[in-house]
């Protein structure tokens, strides 16, 4: 998210860096010895350990970099179990405690655009240092806030936040992946997010809301410490010109006894390969080249936030209250279903297809919409009242379900391979960028639409997903088991 250099595939790529200086030092000689040299002088034991050693350090890696995802999850999910309590205590109006849920997307976007940069200039693991400190100010300032100015500070810098970690998580994660783990391990990203909004669902129905707070401080605190562990994106290193340092992070991703010269040849290709690009601009997203992924790219983004997933996700209490049904029940359901669908969502993502994930997920939030809708529509009428609570709590939890399979992560991992090398950071800046604009609108106009028609407020959220069913068939490619460069020769192929 934001100026983003999103992951390139760990067997073909590198994340070029504008803000890094330094890279493209030659190979030395030991690395320079080719898979058909090595193949056969690796003993089967060898290479077993390697991988064991390999799988470790990347899942390691991956467990201390989603603590930042599990910090996302908090900070969205944490208004929708508050909303009460701080409207009670500090005296908020309905209004502004709309601000003050769709406020984290102003610093979102102000994360977003900034990201990018951070994580070129300073590297992977001191973006995310850096993010998970001021995570924990803002935590603080909504502790101790007695005014709506310090909630909405307190929100801002968790936005800022999140908005950081958004990118830099996911990236750090494709980075350090083997291909065949690549979509697997980024989805966990999302895994994270679900349980980070689950967790605050459910806790958040037990204790105070400033109390609450803790179950954000606390992924601060792990990731802080856990990095410390952790190697550097070897991608990063190589970049900078940093190749000892580059050597090393590899070597201990790959396992001890993994031999690394492929991997490392063809990542300083691919750095090599980056310096003949000329200097890409804003406006050549628009060139018929790329405009076809900023077509996919961009539409998903929209979708994804015009299915309404984060007035559900920001307002569930409320949204379960005016159905008639328990609203700290339906949030704590809600955290409850999330974690094993996101879960079934990232075992499938490698072998169904991002494409049938896509539909299928889509054709899913039409349906929870749609029974959500009907609830309100009974109730408006004086119909069928008994039925109101059951279908309206049936219709989230079908919505919710469905969309943690699919259109909660697949757009992030089909962004971070469409883009061309050259452009991923720009045009991963745009789709980030529209998401989070797109987030905002929707969690601020919530309320009020609800306001206006309930019903009809899930009725155009579930037009919305029939659409999104249309573009995914007719537009989006199948990315699944393809490198890069496959992809972009698919892409190409349309235009």
């Amino acid at each position: 998210m934001g100026i983003v250099r999103e992951a390139e595939d760990v067997e073909s790529g590198v994340v070029g860096a504008r803000g890094g200086g330094g890279g493209g030092a030659e190979v030395t000689a030991p690395l320079l010895c080719r898979k058909d040299d090595v193949e056969s002088k690796i003993q089967p034991e060898a290479a077993e350990c390697g991988e064991g050693g390999s799988l470790r350090m990347v899942l390691l890696s991956t467990a201390v970099a989603v603590c930042g995802s599990f910090e996302f999850g908090t900070c969205v999910g944490y208004s929708a179990p508050t909303q009460s309590g701080i409207v009670d205590e500090v005296g908020l109006s309905i209004s502004e405690f709309a601000i003050f849920g769709s406020i984290l997307t102003i610093g979102a976007m102000i994360g977003a655009v900034t990201s990018g940069r951070l994580a070129d200039f300073l590297g992977r693991k001191m973006t995310m240092r850096i993010s998970a400190i001021i995570c924990i100010f803002g935590w603080l300032s909504i502790h101790l806030a007695k005014s709506a100015i310090m909630l909405y500070f307190g929100r801002i810098l968790l936005g800022f936040s999140t908005g950081v970690l958004s990118y830099v998580v996911p990236v750090f994660i494709a980075e350090i992946a083997p291909k065949n783990l690549r979509g697997g391990l980024a989805t966990s990203n999302q895994l994270l997010i679900c349980s980070g909004s689950s967790a605050t669902y459910i806790i958040g129905a037990l204790v105070a809301w400033r109390n609450l707070v803790v179950v954000g401080l606390a992924p601060c605190v792990i990731l802080l410490a856990g990095l410390f562990f952790i190697p550097e994106s070897p991608r990063w290193l190589a970049n900078v010109g940093r190749e000892k340092e580059f050597h090393t992070a590899l070597q201990k991703l790959r396992g001890e006894n993994a031999d690394i010269s492929d991997e490392a040849i063809e990542i300083k290709e691919y750095i090599e390969s980056l310096r003949s690009f000329p200097k890409a601009r804003f406006q050549d997203l628009f060139l018929s080249k790329n405009i076809y992924a900023v077509i996919v790219g961009v539409g998903l983004m929209i979708f994804q936030q015009l299915g309404g997933i984060n007035g559900v996700g920001f307002y569930a209490s409320y949204i379960f209250s005016s159905a008639g049904f328990s609203g700290k029940l339906g949030t704590i359901l809600i955290g409850i279903i999330q974690i094993p669908i996101t879960l079934l969502g990232a075992i499938l993502m490698d072998r169904s297809g991002r494409r049938l994930l896509l539909m299928v997920s889509a054709s899913g939030t039409f349906l929870g919409c749609f029974l959500t809708g009907i609830s309100f529509y009974l109730k408006a009428q004086g119909l069928f009242l008994d039925w109101v609570p059951a279908l309206a709590l049936s219709g989230i939890l079908v919505y919710i379900g469905a969309f943690s399979i699919g259109m909660g992560p697949v757009p992030w991992v089909i962004m971070s391979e469409i883009f061309s090398i050259n452009m991923k950071a720009i045009g991963g800046s745009l789709v980030t960028l529209v998401a989070w604009l797109f987030s905002f609108a929707i969690s601020y106009s919530f309320s009020f639409l609800m306001d206006w028609s309930s019903a009809g407020t899930f009725f155009m959220f579930s037009a919305a997903s029939l659409i999104t069913i249309l573009f995914v068939a007719r537009l989006v490619p199948e990315t699944k088991g393809r490198t890069l460069e496959e992809i972009q020769d698919s892409l190409n192929s349309r235009r």
